[in-house]
């Protein structure tokens, strides 16, 4: 996918942008976002410039303009690769979607791409692949025909599989992931798909999973069913979600992740003719220095 420019293309745009950027990490929002206005008024049509400026208001306590200015971002990009629309529903201006913009979790991961395992690994402490690899291992140390990988990013589940798996296929949105996992040797094959629309016409995979994936989804009800018509009638579903405390099913996030509770990961499963085999409660990484709760669930057919 083509990037967003990050520049406006006009130099004086640019510095007001930055003199913003300034004041506002100086924690003054307020003269920050007027700064920001007027880069705009010089390049109206900048995405990002659009998107940054709600931001700014956001953060100033004015989210009329923050809702404006999104809306203004939503107009120049449609397929929304900044995000706006979900921004737009965390401030009550907007529905909140059963999904992300499929753009916006591509282009989010591209754009992480490069330094995606040292920052998500050492810096964040994410903990899942590991997780998922032990709750496998717990179902009776089997080795697997066919697995399947999706959202596998740059590969950091696959590594884990690899060892257990005969054949391995790893599927990802981002065509930037895709390319680091290749150059880890670690899949038999790799393609680019948005699991949101996934489908396979392979063989019946044994194991199927999903490893820090489903918080860029949403609703569970289609992907879930898709898993449980391709998989073999012994196979495994593994995969992680983001714990959602209260009685709501899922629910988007300030962080513009969907986070799940346990009854409604349970109902979809059961709905979809699986049965869980182990569900355990695990902090899957650090998020601004402050633990985030997630399930690890493996179920069966």
């Amino acid at each position: 996918m083509k990037p967003l420019p990050a520049s406006s293309g006009d130099l004086l745009a640019d510095r007001r942008a930055d003199y913003a950027e300034a004041l506002f990490a100086s924690h003054d929002y307020v003269d920050a976002a007027a700064l920001m206005l007027g880069a705009l008024e010089l390049a109206p049509g900048w995405t990002l410039g659009w998107f940054r400026l709600g931001e700014m208001q956001e953060a100033a306590g004015d989210l009329d303009a923050a809702a404006h200015a999104w809306t203004m971002a939503l107009k120049l990009d449609p397929a929304d690769r900044p995000g706006s629309a979900l921004k737009l529903a965390l401030i009550g201006k907007a529905p909140v979607a059963a999904a992300p913009p499929s753009a916006f979790v591509e282009a989010l991961f591209d754009h992480y791409a490069p330094n995606f395992d040292t920052s998500l690994v050492e810096k964040l402490d994410y903990r899942v692949p590991e997780y998922l690899d032990e709750a496998i291992r717990a179902q009776d140390n089997r080795r697997f025909r066919l697995a399947l990988d999706l959202g596998c990013g740059t590969g950091l589940m696959g590594e884990r599989l690899r060892p257990i798996a005969d054949r391995l296929e790893g599927f990802d949105i981002s065509a930037a992931m895709l390319r680091k996992a290749e150059r880890k040797g670690v899949y038999d094959r790799l393609g680019k798909a948005d699991l949101q629309q996934f489908s396979y016409d392979g063989p019946a995979p044994d194991l199927v999973t999903a490893a820090d994936v489903f918080m860029y989804v949403g609703a569970l009800e289609a992907i879930v069913a898709t898993v449980a018509g391709l998989l073999a009638a012994d196979g495994l579903f593994a995969f992680s979600v983001e714990k959602l405390s209260g009685p709501d099913g899922f629910a988007l996030q300030p962080s513009r992740r969907y986070a799940h509770s346990e009854p409604y990961v349970r109902a979809v499963l059961s709905a979809n003719g699986f049965s869980v085999l182990s569900l355990a409660e695990r902090v899957i990484r650090q998020d601004r220095r402050e633990p985030v709760a997630g399930l690890i669930v493996v179920a069966g057919r």
